[in-house]
């Protein structure tokens, strides 16, 4: 008997430890890391709310459903933890001699939520109905500091989103920001927007890694996507390097191309999802053909835009910058669930519009 409280005590206290890890790698760890109870978490909910988005018929109803898809897991995660801590601690006052289990469940629940309506008889269960009380109220702050720490960098990104409209259209394209530009004459000034946005890169890896869930919070409009935002600023700079003929501070756009495609990489990681990191054209292909380039590049001259005279050195250029971001933005789209946008969202191929989190 000795032999089963111990080994149901050990089990116990492994079950809390994890929990604790769990939840400090969710809320604490400012980075991004893999967490297997966050993750299942994620991936239960995700059961129930891909056939309701395959049973849509339109991207706005899928946008409204998939709109509380991440606030709902929030929502989950933390009841997950408190509930395996009750579990993991009734288990060890059940091998600290409480019976019967219906009276360790007790006692679990009032010190977690430190209720106090049942007390423990002797020092031992004393001090594990401290520990978890403190447990209890160290989630709970944690939880409180959380959620305005991720709802800020929320608002941080979807600032630089709705703005992007003004500047590129909605859905947001490379083609239009360039003509926009052109039409106003602030092309010769695009290498401040690339400085703002090299920021807000390096502000979305930093967030988006520590802060993981937010990659499936929704933008309050549904036509935009931080995804597909991230695409068209991307796309931008890269035609405005490849084959747009004008003087600009265009270190601005290459550090704002580099800072793109390894923040897309880092939160890809976070994922799982695959891409070759040292991915060079024209041995690796890219989702945009020849074509459809060519095809912007005459629709931009057709606007007054000066284009270089090599179109093939340009396409080869535009080529040699999208192989760094194709993949990763691709599949966070289709992870996402991300509305139409050219040169993004509108290539994830079916499959991959069902891959899910984790």
């Amino acid at each position: 008997m000795i032999a089963i409280n111990i080994f149901v005590f050990i089990l116990g206290a492994l079950l809390a430890a994890l929990t604790l890890i769990s939840a400090f790698k969710t809320l604490v760890l400012p980075r991004g890391s893999r967490d297997f109870l966050t993750y299942f978490a994620f991936k239960l909910t995700w059961v129930f709310f891909l056939p309701a988005t395959r049973l849509t018929r339109s991207y706005e109803q899928r946008d409204r459903i998939m709109a509380f898809y991440a606030p709902l897991t929030l929502m989950l995660l933390p009841a997950s933890w408190l509930f395996l801590i009750i579990v993991a601690y009734s288990m060890m006052y059940w091998a600290a001699g409480v019976r019967p289990l219906a009276e360790a469940f007790l006692l679990s629940g009032s010190s977690l939520f430190t209720l106090g309506f049942a007390r423990a008889e002797t020092l031992f269960t004393l001090v594990l109905v401290f520990t978890e009380a403190a447990l209890g109220l160290s989630m709970v702050a944690l939880l409180i500091a959380y959620l305005p720490a991720m709802y800020s960098a929320f608002q941080r990104r979807e600032q630089a989103v709705n703005l992007l409209e003004v500047r590129a259209g909605s859905p947001a394209s490379a083609v239009e920001w360039i003509q926009r530009a052109y039409r106003i004459n602030w092309l010769a000034s695009m290498g401040e927007q690339f400085g703002s946005w090299e920021n807000w890169f390096a502000d979305l890896e930093e967030s988006h890694t520590s802060l993981s869930p937010l990659v499936f919070f929704r933008s309050p409009q549904p036509d935009r996507s931080w995804i597909t935002a991230s695409g068209a600023v991307l796309d931008t700079a890269a035609m405005m390097l490849a084959i747009v003929n004008v003087q600009f501070e265009d270190v601005e756009a290459q550090l704002c191309l580099r800072a793109g495609y390894l923040a897309l990489r880092r939160i890809s990681d976070v994922f799982g999802i695959q891409y070759k990191e040292d991915a060079s054209y024209p041995e690796d292909p890219i989702s945009i053909s020849r074509e459809e380039f060519l095809a912007a590049c005459a629709e931009l001259q057709q606007s007054g835009v000066p284009l270089k005279t090599d179109l093939e050195q340009g396409w080869r250029d535009y080529a040699g910058w999208r192989i760094n971001y194709d993949q990763p933005l691709l599949a966070l789209a289709a992870l996402t669930k991300a509305p139409y946008a050219p040169w993004s969202s509108d290539r994830s191929i079916q499959g991959m519009r069902d891959i899910s989190p984790g």
